[in-house]
């Protein structure tokens, strides 16, 4: 293989990040992932009660109302029903109960954005007239998906799960009513596209408002994710609004929180990995809340139930490890006692798994925190990160690099071996540019070849998020906006004709995809069909959602990466009159 990344630390410089680390390293202990113990929200029998009771179809219903009265009469009515029943009610008097303490009204406001223009300047550079209509009329959904939380919120924190954010926002859209870690990052790409830079600036804000309250982003704005995270793309979010406004005076001031940010993911998500004689510090997803998930409480019990009650605590952990993935769900994340065992979640082993993408992302940040330092004059503090990110390019060549298969791929920590199934993840170094930059036109071909050996060029609906149909919505044949970006962009940034070329044949049958979808239902979907362009995606725990945030950022992203896209006529399965892209 080549060699890997190489990072030179002059030994002055060493020195001096050395000194300095220590303060940062003091500072990022007692960095802990907070758990939700509200006895309503998260955790004890009121919750049990209510979602077990099955009122809603949807158990992320329940712990999205508010309280009509303070928590202690909520739970003191909620004891009243338990004497009254001998702690058996009914389906109808859980209902009533719930109907009498709860209400979905007035959380969020509809919110006018300050700074959308009907005009934004990416419409100008796409050249096709279906697309420019098209992208204008995404740009007129960021109205449709913007909200501000009511400020009663603030006023009685503890009647709600929803946590106040003082900024505006977007949501992704159906069921998602809130805001959402990763998500965010393609939404504020759209948005800075849409030359938007306050709205986005306002959401980053809302989410350096998490760390500094809770020492960590969680999943989504609400309590009841408080005991995980999703992929860390804070740092790439200021990056690019950096990129787009040059505002480096805001830079200086929220520097501390991203470094507190990246701090959690260096003292609560790594563990050491022993390989070739060699150990390195890798990340991994991995949650310790032995319990259901409240917002899928009836699910992850009724599942839990199929397993001896000594194995249910390690369950209820990795299926929230697998949440925090931002993969929920995938037999990615599965791992079975022998080989001749077909996986189900019940093997759900997420923190035995070594992730490809977050190993990238983690690199990444490091390497984006020692630029920041470096554009700030902090030169102790850039080297500091600067020594992190080569230690993870180590590891990522030597325990993710597969020489055999010439790729990534995910590392078992059990059974000590790389886990060779096709993910798009596992072409996430090429996003992040996490690889030695010199040899990109290696890493690229061979990119090319492996996705092509995997008949990812003969998919008109996107590139799938597996190769293993299993039901669950991670996996195939569903295609996922946040992969595609992963592979499109990665590949094209590499600045390698193959690769390059590839990348653009790619972008055409999302886009194809997406428009037609468009075109027939007027609708924006969160994941695709790969073999069925432009139909929504399905398994996993509810129906395909509308809308939608993620969605909209990445074809703004390709539309923008390839202006010159245009639209034509094709066949393909029998059906003459399907347009997609070239």
């Amino acid at each position: 293989m080549p060699a890997g990344l190489l990072i030179v630390v002059s030994v002055v410089g060493l020195i001096a990040a050395l000194t300095d680390a220590a303060s940062i390293g003091h500072a990022a202990h007692g960095v802990k992932a907070t758990d939700c113990y509200s006895e309503i929200y998260c955790t004890g029998e009121l919750l049990k009660t209510v979602q077990l009771a099955g009122i809603f179809n949807d158990s992320k219903k329940f712990v999205d109302l508010h309280q009509l009265n303070d928590p202690e009469i909520t739970l003191s009515n909620f004891r009243s029903l338990m004497n009254e029943t001998g702690k058996k009610p009914t389906r109808s008097q859980v209902a009533r109960y719930v109907e009498e303490n709860f209400s979905s009204s007035n959380e969020l406001l509809n919110w006018t954005l300050p700074d959308w223009t009907e005009n934004p300047s990416i419409l100008k550079r796409i050249h096709e007239t279906k697309y420019r209509e098209w992208a204008r009329a995404l740009n007129g959904v960021w109205k449709e998906l913007a909200r501000k939380i009511n400020p009663e919120v603030a006023k009685h924190p503890e009647r709600h799960s929803l946590i106040y954010v003082q900024n505006g926002f977007i949501v992704p859209g159906g069921r998602f009513k809130e805001f959402y870690y990763w998500d965010s990052y393609w939404v504020i790409e759209g948005l800075l596209l849409s030359d938007m830079y306050q709205t986005a600036r306002g959401m980053i804000d809302n989410f350096l408002y998490m760390v500094k309250k809770y020492g960590f982003i969680p999943n989504g704005g609400r309590i009841y994710y408080l005991m995980r995270s999703q992929p860390p793309l804070i740092h790439l979010m200021v990056s690019r609004y950096l990129e787009f406004t040059g505002d480096y005076d805001y830079l200086s001031t929220i520097i501390p929180t991203l470094e507190k940010e990246f701090a959690f993911w260096q003292t609560e998500r790594m563990i050491e990995v022993k390989k070739d004689g060699r150990t390195y510090k890798m990340g991994h997803y991995v949650v310790n809340s032995p319990r259901p998930r409240p917002e899928s409480y009836r699910e992850d019990y009724e599942m839990a139930q199929q397993l001896p009650e000594k194995s249910r605590n390690f369950f209820y952990n990795n299926i929230k490890a697998g949440a925090e993935s931002g993969w929920d769900f995938s037999y990615r994340w599965c791992i079975t006692n022998n080989r001749s065992e077909m996986p189900n979640l019940l093997n759900i082993s997420t923190q035995y798994i070594i992730p490809v993408d977050l190993n990238a992302i983690l690199q990444q940040n490091a390497r984006l925190l020692s630029e920041f330092h470096t554009t700030l004059g902090n030169r102790a503090k850039s080297q500091y990160y600067l020594k992190i990110a080569s230690q993870l390019q180590m590891a990522i060549d030597n325990v993710l690099w597969d020489d055999k298969e010439k790729v990534w791929f995910d590392y078992d920590v059990k059974t000590k071996e790389h886990r060779r199934m096709f993910y798009p993840s596992n072409l996430a170094p090429l996003y992040t540019r996490s690889y030695n930059y010199i040899q990109r036109e290696y890493y690229a071909l061979s990119a090319v070849a492996y996705l092509k050996s995997q008949n990812i060029d003969s998919f008109f609906g996107g590139t799938p998020t597996s190769l293993n149909q299993t039901g669950e919505q991670w996996d195939f044949p569903n295609a996922w906006p946040p992969l595609q970006s992963f592979i499109v962009m990665g590949l094209y940034w590499t600045g390698v004709k193959e690769a390059m070329d590839f990348s653009h044949e790619l972008a055409f049958r999302w886009l194809g995809s997406n428009y037609i979808g468009y075109m027939q239902t007027g609708h924006m979907f969160e994941k695709y069909d790969a073999i069925r362009p432009g139909q929504g995606g399905g398994g996993g725990e509810y129906l395909v959602q509308t809308g939608f945030g993620w969605t909209n950022g990445v074809i703004l992203e390709f539309l923008n990466t390839f202006p010159s896209i245009k639209v034509r006529k094709v066949a393909y399965e029998g059906d003459t009159d399907m347009e997609i892209v070239e």
